[in-house]
């Protein structure tokens, strides 16, 4: 019989630019490009105030995980829930209750207490209710 080799760590991803993986490289690369452009376009005291955002989002794309998610999911997530419609299915809204005079109520059937074994009192339960429903 043949043998075969089994792959490991099929949930790791390779690294592919050094110590980087594919996305990383390209986390870090579209950071880079965008800084380079910011330096060209904006004065030098703006550059440095927006700089510093953006280089720390894109090394948090890069490298920060949450909850063993990566950040570029968590905040694709979060962007979904904020700008699509949401739908509320059931919203529990309290009852109105009225008051039933007590000749008319129901009679009240009394429930014993869970000192018998579980058994004898799912048989009770079943007998109440084949004697309610006659």
């Amino acid at each position: 019989m043949k043998q075969y080799q089994v792959p490991q760590f099929i949930n790791v991803e390779d690294k592919v630019v050094g110590p980087l993986t594919l996305k990383q490289f390209f986390f870090l690369l579209a950071g880079a490009v965008g800084g380079v452009i910011m330096y060209f376009a904006l004065p030098f005291w703006l550059f440095v105030i927006v700089i510093i955002p953006v280089g720390i989002l894109f090394t948090s794309l890069a490298f920060v995980k949450v909850n063993g998610q990566p950040f570029s999911k968590i905040l694709s997530s979060a962007m979904n829930f904020y700008t699509k419609p949401r739908l509320f299915v059931w919203k529990n809204l309290p009852k109105e209750t009225k008051k039933i005079p007590e000749s008319r109520a129901e009679p009240k059937i009394a429930v014993p207490k869970g000192n018998e074994s579980r058994l004898s009192d799912l048989a009770w339960s079943l007998d109440i209710k084949e004697k309610t429903k006659q």
